[in-house]
């Protein structure tokens, strides 16, 4: 638990290990790390089906060797008929069912745009049918479910086990798929050849999209093949942090990058180095807070923003906000946007390529809509949208939604390069800050930085308390300090999936690779 694993020609870290598997074999085979993430992203999303899928959304930071990183949004917009007088009537988006799937799905779209990016870079390159193969053959032929899939699907059961293509999939024979049960998903085996066949821009502007738009059609769902055949992924550049120990990057809006970066901007104003568990714990938290009331206030369609994120981490702006934390004191907060269901991933390459990457359907099984035809799960990252037309979110047709996604990555001043992330909605900052500043910044081993015990300011799945939750590994010392700062602690079980499922890659001066994964997952630290 650790020790973490080493490799000097390349590594992959996924939060379920054949995904690990599936981008090892295409580095074994001369590919790069681009080519062993769209690998390792089309088989998590057929092995760990209630956290992403091709019906979702996707965000790419990758980092070459050289030069400036390059971010892709494969987020889609609302569809052309999702508008407030859709739901008129309605107090809020449904998380659940057709209405609940009203955003184009990027995933795919991102998976072309970074094979464009590696073509471009040059190099063989490998086919899509090698790239896919793995994920092909597994929702074929089957694999075994996760306990993770096991617990998701018994407890959202109720939630969807009355729309008929979801039961037919995930519910076979109307019965929970147990922990090691051979699991197949036959349409989308075939959607995944027919990409292989057609091409990744199929799914926008070919036969499949043909099929899905019908399946829309017939659902209800505000999406139509027009809104299809409009999405393009786009290139961004990163948002940057000039940090004390390194530059870190992240994703522009609508992601909460920006969150991720301020708590480290914040932090690394104050003197971790010297702080015991309780006082860092504190300060991330409050940091936390001022990054959240940032994210509420400025964060939604970049095309509507009407503040600069870059600006918000210049140095004097974060030196005034820093004075804001109490060392002492807990602040008070509102509310947060609440948990979601992701899987963070990344590779490295012995070129020195790197990429960082997040692929998500929001909730866990998305709007648990099942197009029949192709036995792509849909979505529900719409539900972030408000039907307030006076709200910074408020819905409206081909607006991008807010998005929790954020991978990270970071060319240290040491001369190391690292990529890390977790999933986990509101915590995936959080998290992000425990995994850079224990093994950054306060020097902790990598999976160690991982492995130990986190916490998560905020809501849990089916919770409504906005508390300060922490794994029940903490000591009663560290508690006992955050409790008498003012913060009201709950106790999470001592690994609990509510924490997200980190996992991180560092590129050593040597060349060599170190790479850590989380034990909450069923994920895998895979070299060669």
């Amino acid at each position: 638990m650790i020790n973490s694993n080493s490799a000097p020609f390349g590594m992959a870290v996924t939060p379920h290990h054949l995904a690990s598997q599936s981008a090892l074999a295409v580095l074994r085979e001369g590919g790069n790390a681009i080519e062993a993430m769209v690998a390792a992203a089309a088989t998590i999303a057929v092995v760990y089906p209630h956290m992403n899928g091709l019906g979702g959304d996707g965000f790419w930071l990758i980092v070459p060797p050289q030069g400036d990183p390059v971010a892709i949004d494969a987020s889609g917009a609302a569809g052309s008929l999702a508008s407030l007088d859709f739901y008129a009537g309605q107090t809020h988006i449904p998380h659940r069912g057709p209405t609940a799937a009203l955003t184009v799905a990027g995933t795919v779209g991102g998976w072309q745009e970074a094979l464009n990016i590696s073509a471009e870079w040059g190099g063989d390159q490998q086919p899509l049918s090698r790239l896919l193969a793995d994920a092909i053959r597994y929702a074929a032929d089957g694999f075994p479910v996760t306990a993770s899939q096991e617990a998701a699907t018994r407890s959202k059961r109720h939630e969807l086990e009355s729309m008929a293509s979801f039961a037919e999939i995930f519910l076979p024979n109307g019965q929970v798929p147990l922990s090691g049960q051979r699991f197949t998903q036959p349409q989308l085996a075939s959607t995944l050849s027919q990409l292989c066949e057609q091409g990744l821009d199929s799914f926008y502007r070919g036969d499949l999209a043909n099929s899905m738009a019908a399946d829309f059609q017939k659902l209800g769902m505000p999406i139509t093949r027009d809104d299809l055949a409009a999405y393009r992924a786009q290139r961004r550049i990163p948002l940057k942090l000039n940090h004390s120990k390194g530059e870190i990057f992240n994703l522009t809006p609508p992601t909460q990058g920006l969150v991720s970066l301020a708590i480290l901007g914040l932090t690394d104003r104050l003197n971790l180095e010297a702080m015991d568990e309780g006082a860092t714990i504190h300060s991330i938290v409050e940091a936390t807070k001022l990054a959240f009331s940032l994210r509420d206030r400025f964060i939604t369609d970049p095309r509507i923003m009407t503040q600069d994120p870059q600006a918000l981490l210049d140095t004097g702006y974060l030196d005034a906000l820093a004075t804001r934390i109490n060392p002492h004191r807990a602040a008070d907060w509102g509310q947060g946007k609440g948990p979601g269901d992701t899987v963070w991933m990344g590779v490295m390459d012995s070129s020195g390529l790197a990429v960082s990457f997040i692929q998500s359907i929001y909730h866990e099984f998305g709007s648990g809509v099942v197009l029949p035809a192709s036995g792509v799960m849909w979505q529900n990252r719409g539900a972030s949208f408000s039907l307030d037309a006076n709200h910074l979110l408020a819905l409206a047709p081909g607006k991008q939604p807010f998005h929790t996604l954020n991978p990270a990555a970071a060319r240290l001043y040491d001369g190391r390069t690292m990529v890390y992330g977790s999933m986990g909605g509101d915590g995936q900052p959080q998290t992000q800050a425990a995994v850079f500043i224990r093994h950054v910044v306060q020097g902790q081993p990598l999976q160690a930085a991982i492995s130990g015990p986190r916490w998560l300011l905020g809501r849990t799945w089916g919770q409504s308390s906005d508390s300060l939750k922490l794994e029940a590994r903490f000591s009663h010392a560290t508690l006992a300090g955050l409790r008498q700062r003012g913060h009201e602690v709950e106790m999470l079980p001592e690994f609990s999936e509510a924490v997200g499922h980190a996992g991180a890659i560092v590129r050593h001066t040597n060349g060599m690779f170190e790479g850590a994964s989380d034990p909450r997952s069923n994920g895998s630290a895979a070299g060669f």
